[in-house]
């Protein structure tokens, strides 16, 4: 990870979400100035940002009852326009362009939507823009949803042909038992094709819809593709400078990418 590399960073609701399901503005200030930081290491970041449902409930009071599908649409689109806005803020303190990238399930299936993407993406890293990516989720509903933001993470990774996938959550990563019990411990590095299922409870985040589960499945699927994912908190401070500089030091589950 030291030479020029292409880094996707997908950073979790519950990273950016604060105990009261508002967006943590604090934390998400830090994530950037660390990824100015890792720009200034010539390496290309794609940011996959989830927060957008949060930062919509900060905005709007509703007097009045939303089923499911009414509040995905109208706190995500009221809250992706303030979501992106913030981080136009904070990236520009760094002379950083930013563009969004609102996508769909359907943009991934092979076709003349697939390669109008990646050549959207493409231009902007080319003209050195980072692209913020979210789900579209004032049209993506019931089975037309990725299963969460890892699985966007995922395919934008391999889309885009990165060398890492950084999935932010607010744990260090897999461990050997539950979390909170004292003799667990992180499983450190994971090799191609092995199963970690028996470690791995199937339930959702607090404020997301993905869980370790879904990082798992997730990983699985990007390191048999030649890429290597790193599982780590979002919520230690300068996690990613860390991962860069002192990663034998910094607790994270690796999973190392399959080779030919």
């Amino acid at each position: 990870m030291n030479d020029k590399k292409r880094i996707v960073v997908k950073v979790g609701s519950n990273v950016l979400t604060r105990p009261d399901g508002k967006l943590d503005v604090t934390r998400m200030s830090a994530l950037v100035d660390q990824i100015a930081w890792l720009r200034r290491q010539d390496i290309e970041v794609i940011l996959v940002s989830s927060g957008a449902m949060a930062s919509g409930r900060g905005e709007l009071r509703v007097d009045h009852s939303l089923d499911s599908v009414e509040q995905r649409q109208l706190y995500s689109a009221v809250g992706q326009v303030k979501l992106v806005g913030l981080y136009y803020d904070l990236f520009r303190e760094f002379g950083i362009h930013v563009g969004q990238v609102l996508t769909m399930k359907e943009n991934f299936q092979p076709g003349e939507q697939y390669r109008n993407q990646r050549a959207c993406m493409t231009v902007m890293l080319e003209n050195d823009v980072l692209p913020i990516v979210n789900e579209n989720d004032t049209v993506s509903v019931t089975e037309l949803m990725f299963t969460d933001n890892d699985e966007l993470s995922g395919l934008i990774a391999q889309m885009m042909q990165a060398d890492t996938l950084i999935l932010l959550s607010n744990i260090d990563g897999i461990y050997d038992g539950h979390p909170d019990n004292p003799t667990s411990q992180i499983i450190p590095s994971v090799a191609p094709g092995t199963d970690l299922s028996q470690y791995i409870k199937e339930e959702k985040s607090a404020f997301g819809r993905g869980g370790m589960h879904s990082k798992y499945t997730t990983a699985s699927k990007v390191q048999s593709q030649g890429i290597r994912v790193i599982i780590a908190n979002g919520e230690r401070e300068n996690i990613l400078i860390d991962l860069i500089e002192r990663k034998d030091e910094t607790p994270h589950t690796e999973f190392v990418p399959k080779t030919e």
